[in-house]
């Protein structure tokens, strides 16, 4: 982070980006906002009302932000804070609004906000500080952390109500360099929490700062855990940029304009003007305390350990203020979801523009259960040199560490997000013993614990590719299929949901006048087609010989 006199400081909250509420409003009237108005438990019922949307069968671009606004708990509390679900990323419609660019454009946005970093700026009179609760205020039941409508995750397994749409803010003690990282945080009394992050090898920023401050000998670092930060702020809690990059500095190449900042009441920390909630604190870097169950988001339970205890110091909020919770766990979620969008198109750009490997198309990291995190594919355009194919696999697998462990090559014909069309291209363009490789030497990266408590992994890398021209898919041509959907449609049969690949297309062995044979048979001219393969008959012709006109 700069330091307060590089940082301009300015006496109005004039801002070129939308915050939260006009966030909302911009989802509302794309109707990508549900508003609950009944009941609704915080503890039991609202995440897996919204999980629903995750694991009934409904397409992605039917998915929605959740807007719940009569919360209670299990002891029938009610709440008078509204909290959302979903309004970053329940799918990539969403999340593009937030990043004000289509779909299309995320990759280029992403890439010129990184490029061009812009600093923020110190404002006067914040929003996010228009209520501020300490000392008396932060103790005791329905006071501090207890007056927030936190939600239980995963109702059954988990053992306290989690922060989980968070930007957790910390300072390098050495630098002064601020880091913010989406970090999960439990509840564990009205004034005190429990943060967890990463100790993993490529963790988290933020655990860096940690060990720095217990080196140096200082039993307290200083934490603000900010909710409902403005989008272009939120996005920066799970992009994984540098260590020692200021992410409010890209949040501002995002927005094209500075960041609005102001100093925290309690901590020398800066956070965004616009949030709705910061919860200021200390972390004891001399003690941990036990943490967890709690339902990660590489699908797994993650079991009780020990983690980082904060003292809550303040809390401070707009008036009007939003909690946003995000949907994590098993994948897809709204987690999942907010990784992919960002980190699908850093790994084009480190294998096509770092590594100049031209042929790479896409790169899809896998959602549904395995998290992004295990399973990688790279679509590839047809005729690329395997050295090239080999070249991408590697430079994907280890492209970050805990990311990539099944590595596989397509060539871009087959749809990544189909696991039948995947398990096609290996059963028929993969011979096992050219093309896959087994690496040492992985670590494990973030998932469940292992029991045999060993801390290496290691890679599988596939090429799926074709290694030659084949026969067209023996599907009906696009025109055709599209032709008897109007059909089915009209027919008022049931809503149809196609599967990749469902028409037919040529794989390059393929002639043209079996084109204008097939075109004759369509049009019932098939006897044609008989009269000139009687021309074609050839004497002591061995059958099953591949025919091709001289």
């Amino acid at each position: 982070m700069n330091s307060p006199d590089e940082t301009r400081s300015i006496a109005s909250t004039a801002r070129g980006y939308p915050d939260l509420h006009e966030h909302l409003e911009a989802l509302r009237q794309r109707g990508l906002l549900l508003e609950i108005e009944r009941a609704v438990d915080k503890d039991a019922e609202l995440h897996p009302l919204v999980r629903w949307q995750f694991v009934g069968g409904m397409d992605e671009a039917e998915r929605k932000a959740f807007l719940f606004t009569n919360i209670t708990d299990g002891r029938g509390r009610r709440y008078d804070i509204p909290v959302v679900v979903g309004a970053i990323a329940a799918n990539r419609a969403i999340y593009s609004v937030g990043m004000g660019v289509p779909l299309s454009g995320i990759q280029d946005k992403w890439d010129h906000a990184i490029a061009h970093p812009i600093p923020p700026r110190m404002v006067e009179g914040a929003a996010c500080q228009e209520v501020v609760l300490e000392g008396k205020d932060l103790e005791g039941e329905g006071k501090g952390l207890d007056r927030l409508p936190i939600p239980i995750s995963t109702p059954g397994f988990d053992s306290a109500p989690t922060l989980t749409a968070t930007n957790v803010i910390t300072r390098d003690p050495e630098t002064g360099v601020q880091n913010m990282g989406t970090y999960r945080a439990a509840l564990k009394a009205s004034d005190r929490l429990v943060v967890r992050m990463a100790t993993r090898v490529g963790g988290a920023g933020g655990y860096l700062h940690y060990v720095k401050y217990q080196k140096l000998g200082k039993k307290l670092m200083p934490c603000a855990i900010v909710l409902g930060c403005p989008p272009y702020v939120a996005f920066m809690g799970p992009q994984k940029l540098p260590i020692g990059v200021d992410e409010f500095t890209v949040a501002g190449g995002l927005a094209g304009a500075p960041i609005n900042v102001v100093k925290a009441k309690t901590v020398d920390l800066l956070v965004p003007a616009e949030a709705e909630v910061v919860i200021e604190g200390l972390i004891d870097t001399e003690y941990c305390e036990p943490e967890a169950p709690f339902g990660e988001s590489h699908g797994h339970v993650a079991l009780e350990e020990y983690n980082m205890p904060m003292r809550v110091t303040a809390i401070t909020m707009r008036r009007n203020p939003v909690i946003p919770s995000y949907i994590s766990q098993v994948a897809p979620s709204e987690s999942s979801v907010i990784k992919r969008v960002a980190y699908e198109p850093l790994f084009v750009s480190h294998l096509r523009d770092a590594l100049g490997i031209k042929g790479v198309k896409k790169v899809s990291l896998h959602e549904p259960l395995t998290g992004l995190l295990r399973v990688t594919v790279i679509g590839c355009e047809k005729g690329m040199p395997r050295t090239e194919v080999w070249r991408a696999l590697r430079g994907a697998a280890f492209f970050k560490g805990d990311m990539g462990k099944i590595t596989i090559a397509v060539t871009d014909d087959i749809d990544p997000d189909s696991g039948d069309a995947l398990l096609w291209s290996m059963a028929y363009r993969t011979n096992p013993v050219e093309d896959v490789q087994a690496l040492p030497h992985r670590g494990q990266g973030h998932g469940p614990k292992r029991e045999h408590g060993q801390e290496e992994d290691s890679t599988l890398l596939v090429d799926a590719t074709m290694k030659g021209d084949m026969p067209p898919l023996a599907l009906p041509k696009k025109e055709y299929m599209e032709r008897a959907r109007k059909i089915w449609e009209e027919l008022g049969l049931p809503k149809l949901r196609p599967q990749s690949p469902w028409f037919g297309y040529s794989l390059g062995d393929w002639l043209p006048q079996w084109d204008d044979a097939a075109r004759r048979a369509v049009e019932g001219r098939y006897l044609e087609n008989g009269e000139i393969s009687e021309k074609q008959r050839r004497k002591g012709g061995k059958p099953e010989t591949k025919f091709r006109p001289g």
